[in-house]
């Protein structure tokens, strides 16, 4: 029998993550703030739904992609979605929140006899589009097992813990990222200056312990100084203080500085909007060599 999914968030992320479930024999029906943004997934047979209490009415899984976690909860305080929610359903919030953020949501849905899952991915929107997103979930075993056909279709999911864990997991992915993002700009501004080339360094490193996706397609982003939004910087300042949060009474300086950087790029250069790889912009400027 078909199950039907609600995926509530259709932007840049959840948009193809829609079209991926709807391609692995799924009945989805979405719901974004922005109607057209849902509407215009009627192609892959997914249908609008007006309001998210309309589209989880018939829900076995209800898939989140939200702006944060502050959106989630807000959205499980709406009464009307409440009494729409079916018991026995599985909801699977896949934004970027606060390990006690997914925890609290747990707690709201359990008093409905409703699951959770968190489930943060990463890979970005190419990964989206390919359903290769790396998916960190933190679920009990059961439910994980419940879900795991479901999440395959978007990519390859890994249970990491309890509830909370896949938001602790996506939190050091993306300490990585932003650590590895500010190393690669160094990089690629000394690969500059000294008069090499940085495409030719990157191929050469390919393969090597320097390797790494942010090397090759951030540092080609840099190179050719295109911030077009993959992941814009203000999410990252997000995720960096969201690290630092969570870390409480830990140190991480080398996470401090990065996400000092990135508060910079946004307060003084206006990066809010522009790709977190832009960060080279901050580091081009903080040497008084920007110009746009």
């Amino acid at each position: 029998m078909t199950q039907n999914i609600a995926v509530l968030g259709t932007g840049l992320m959840g948009a193809p993550m829609a079209r991926n479930i709807a391609a692995g024999g799924y009945q989805v029906t979405a719901w974004n703030r922005t109607a057209a943004k849902a509407r215009a997934l009627a192609d892959a047979g997914i249908s609008a739904a007006q309001t998210p209490a309309e589209a989880v009415e018939q829900a076995d899984f209800v898939i989140s992609m939200l702006s944060d976690g502050k959106a989630l909860l807000a959205l499980l305080e709406e009464e009307a979605l409440q009494k729409a929610l079916r018991p026995g359903t599985l909801w699977i919030d896949m934004s970027s929140a606060r390990p006690g953020e997914a925890r609290a949501a747990a707690e709201r849905l359990l008093g409905i006899d409703v699951g959770f899952i968190d489930a943060p991915v990463s890979g970005g929107p190419g990964g989206a589009e390919a359903g290769t997103l790396a998916i960190m979930a933190g679920a009990a075993p059961e439910d994980f097992e419940k879900a795991r056909a479901l999440l395959a279709t978007m990519g390859r999911p890994t249970r990491v813990g309890p509830v909370g864990a896949g938001q602790l997991a996506k939190l050091a992915n993306q300490a990585i990222v932003g650590i590895a993002i500010a190393a690669v700009a160094e990089a690629t501004l000394l690969l500059e200056r000294g008069g090499a080339d940085p495409a030719g360094v990157r191929e050469a490193l390919r393969g090597g312990f320097a390797d790494s996706t942010v090397l090759q397609l951030h540092g080609a982003r840099m190179q050719q100084r295109d911030f077009t939004p993959g992941g814009p910087a203000r999410l990252q300042l997000k995720d960096m203080e969201n690290v630092l949060s969570e870390a409480g009474e830990l140190d991480l300086p080398t996470v401090r500085q990065t996400r000092d950087r990135y508060a910079r790029y946004l307060s003084e250069l206006d990066g809010a909007e522009r790709d977190h790889s832009g960060l080279f912009e901050e580091l081009l400027d903080l040497n008084g060599l920007l110009t746009r």
